[in-house]
């Protein structure tokens, strides 16, 4: 099937992102294969982050489909992208076929891009993960390839305000080995050392990153352990916990 939507998106992408002059960073983009299918997990910042995501694929002229949620497929603007670019819709109330549709993508030789936190990290570290990156990797025999991105909660984060045009910001892209996990492995066990490199790789970039906060009111973007106001781990489940109540709150009436 051509592809008749992703290529224009990445290049327009790449456009906006020479005029702001975002100083982008790439390692290890060789982890990447050229080939066949491939399960590329990552932690969760931004709402930007598949795009960046998507773009550490690039040198090695991939294409990721990212699982995201349904909620994005029915919006007028977004929809009709994330459907061109053949993203894959995850509707919590019928998990089953996303997941079928992920394998039978991964068989079919393409990366698939999932967020194993599910949803943004508000303290910037990284959060309790769900196994499903493990279990189809495993099931379609493809790698499983840990990423780290960081920076991009500057332009665009859960509770703060929008700063798309911000110029000159610093955008961390670190891609770790592969892991090869096999049908039999324990998927739980699988996670734990995908988690452990993650984990890493976002702390080096972290504490590697050639900004940092100009001040105390500056200091949100940084993670608490490292001397910033983002709110602790503890803080950050305590906010997700009354947006779930919310929710449940607003769907109730």
């Amino acid at each position: 099937m051509p592809e008749l939507v992703y290529p224009p998106v990445i290049a327009a992408a790449k456009t906006m992102f020479r005029v702001l002059d975002l100083r982008i960073t790439v390692e290890n983009a060789e982890n990447v294969p050229r080939t066949g299918g491939a399960v590329l997990a990552s932690n969760h910042v931004s709402y930007l982050d598949f795009i960046f995501c998507g773009l550490g694929a690039h040198p090695s002229k991939r294409l990721v489909r990212f699982m995201a949620k349904q909620s994005i497929f029915t919006n007028r603007v977004a929809g009709p992208l994330m459907r061109g670019m053949r993203h894959i819709p995850v509707d919590r109330e019928a998990g089953l076929a996303s997941y079928r549709q992920a394998l039978a993508a991964l068989k079919g030789g393409e990366i698939v891009g999932v967020f194993p936190e599910a949803t943004i990290s508000r303290s910037f570290t990284l959060k309790d993960t769900k196994n499903g990156a493990a279990r189809m990797a495993a099931a379609a025999r493809v790698p499983l390839i840990p990423m780290a991105v960081w920076g991009t909660q500057r332009l665009w984060t859960k509770g703060r305000p929008r700063t798309l045009t911000r110029r000159h910001t610093p955008i961390s892209i670190l891609i770790g080995e592969p892991l090869t996990p096999a049908p039999r492995d324990d998927a739980n066990l699988v996670m734990t050392e995908l988690r452990s490199r993650i984990s890493a790789l976002l702390d080096r970039a972290q504490r590697e990153y050639p900004d940092k906060p100009e001040g105390p009111e500056d200091g949100w973007w940084q993670p608490a352990h490292l001397g910033g106001t983002a709110p602790t781990p503890e803080e950050a489940a305590a906010l997700d916990a009354a947006d779930k109540r919310s929710a449940a709150a607003g769907d109730a009436a």
